[in-house]
């Protein structure tokens, strides 16, 4: 039988991470939901834990890509479900995503977002991300942030590595120049968004750093 595992990576996310732990685990067809703790400083671990994840604690602050990998390398099941912890009563669509990859209608699915309308930035990431993936693959991406996505295990031999939040552009890179099926599946996910804050600038401008030190130098066949 085909199992799942959600992989959480969380970072300081008491507020929603008991939600998102209960809404994954009302998905019959995920078997073990698993929270990784990258280093953090409130009880986002211990609220996991009670809501019945697995809880996986990094003692400092690796960051996204590296909290994913090593979820990946300490679980075993057949379908890898990646949420965000932030995602609180919604993760339940992501039931969405698993569906397809497991019937191998395809290899890959990306969850796509509604319009974050002004609780957005102003696309720059986004498109640059866009933009990378079409220059290096002909292929257009149009979520290519979204951190929401199910694949098999065995199509992580695919991935040649990333830098913090370079970790989506990064796997949709790889899978794309493998010949791999990716599909993008609208889901009404909701989240706490940064927005226009000084904050919320600032997260863009380091997601936009790692997703290019990801990419520039990267072995690419289009």
């Amino acid at each position: 039988m085909i199992s799942t595992v959600a992989i959480v990576p969380a970072f300081n996310e008491q507020h929603t991470i008991q939600h998102t732990v209960r809404a994954l685990y009302s998905i019959p067809k995920i078997n073990q939901v698993v929270v990784i703790d990258d280093g953090s400083t409130d009880q986002t671990g211990l609220r996991a834990f009670q809501a019945g994840a697995r809880v996986l604690r990094l003692h400092t602050n690796r960051g996204k890509t590296a909290a994913l990998c090593y979820g990946i390398q300490h679980t075993e099941q057949d379908i890898l479900l990646f949420v965000d912890a932030d995602l609180g009563k919604t993760a339940i669509h992501t039931i969405h995503l698993v569906t397809p990859v497991m019937r191998g209608h395809v290899d890959m699915t990306i969850a796509a977002w509604p319009t974050a309308g002004r609780e957005g930035g102003f696309g720059m990431v986004k498109n640059v991300s866009h933009w990378l993936i079409k220059q290096y693959t002909g292929h257009h991406i149009y979520n290519p942030l979204s951190g929401q996505r199910a694949l098999r295990r065995d199509m992580w031999r695919h991935w040649q590595g990333g830098v913090g939040f370079g970790f989506e552009v990064a796997l949709t890179l790889d899978m794309l120049q493998a010949g791999k099926r990716i599909a993008e599946i609208p889901l009404p996910l909701a989240h706490r968004p940064l927005g226009r804050s000084l904050n919320g600038f600032i997260h863009r401008g380091r997601q936009l750093m790692h997703i290019t030190r990801t990419v520039v130098g990267r072995r690419h066949t289009k």
